[in-house]
């Protein structure tokens, strides 16, 4: 059987994903004469919730196109920010822990798994409650079960947070989701919480909020300024509807003030 030889061009933004002589504009391929365009592009090791449009001899295709001889394919990134087929909300794998709870500081709906649950639980989990797969792993970002997914291309929190709120365009709403579960947080009474509190804490705070999933009380503590931070600066970048002042204003679910502490028993 005669093997199509296409030429090949990846976006800049894709080279990430292949060796260095796929790098350097248009290159010879040769494919099998059977498979289609999207496993053509797989195969080279660009998972395909990183491709947006595919473009052979200058018109879009679908990834079941089947190439043929002489044709020129030009692979080209994502859109950003990405349209999605829902509410954005995220799946983040055993890796991802920190930008986990950097979205949740940020009022984004992110459900995280703290032990490694496999690929396919983790696919199956994100068709079942329509969550957008983050992760670095290239081989769990190709599974088909997926609803949607994205590769995080750094290896830094800060950078990997700003990658996200960038291509999904999140709402943002600061202070409103609990860090540890995810659950939405409420105002809370010193009163009512006070069980869970260190005498300490009772003595110097006044304002509290409570985890309505988990019972996690949060308050205004030692590392109020580290966090306020994060969330001024991809406030100030990518919008949000919250206050980041941390003034006893509240917001618009009645948390008062940027709970900075916790305490869980």
């Amino acid at each position: 059987m005669d093997r199509p030889e296409i030429s090949l061009d990846l976006a800049p933004e894709l080279h990430v994903f292949v060796p260095t002589a796929r790098r350097a504009g248009p290159t010879a391929l040769r494919t099998d004469g059977v498979s289609t365009l999207g496993h053509v592009v797989e195969s080279l090791g660009v998972p395909l919730t990183e491709v947006g449009e595919l473009l052979v001899d200058g018109v879009p295709v679908r990834t079941a196109h089947l190439p043929r001889a002489g044709e020129r394919v030009s692979v080209r990134p994502v859109a950003r920010p990405q349209p999605l087929p829902g509410p954005a909300r995220f799946l983040l794998d055993v890796h991802l822990g920190t930008l986990a709870r950097r979205l949740r500081l940020l009022g984004v709906d992110t459900a995280y798994e703290s032990v490694d649950i496999g690929d396919p639980a983790l696919a199956a989990r994100s068709a079942a409650e329509q969550r957008v797969m983050l992760s670095r792993d290239r081989g769990l970002l190709r599974r088909r079960e997926l609803w949607a997914g994205g590769y995080v291309y750094s290896h830094q929190p800060a950078e990997q947070l700003r990658e996200v709120l960038g291509r999904f365009a999140p709402p943002l709403r600061p202070w409103t989701r609990c860090t540890a579960c995810n659950g939405e947080l409420r105002a809370a009474p010193k009163e009512e919480v006070h069980d869970r509190l260190e005498g300490g804490t009772e003595r110097a705070y006044d304002t509290f909020a409570q985890c309505a999933a988990c019972g996690q009380v949060y308050w205004r503590g030692a590392h109020h300024a580290s966090l306020e931070a994060i969330v001024t600066a991809a406030v100030r970048e990518f919008g949000g509807a919250a206050a980041v002042d941390g003034d006893d204003s509240g917001s618009d679910d009645g948390v008062s003030g940027p709970p900075a502490r916790s305490a869980s028993r």
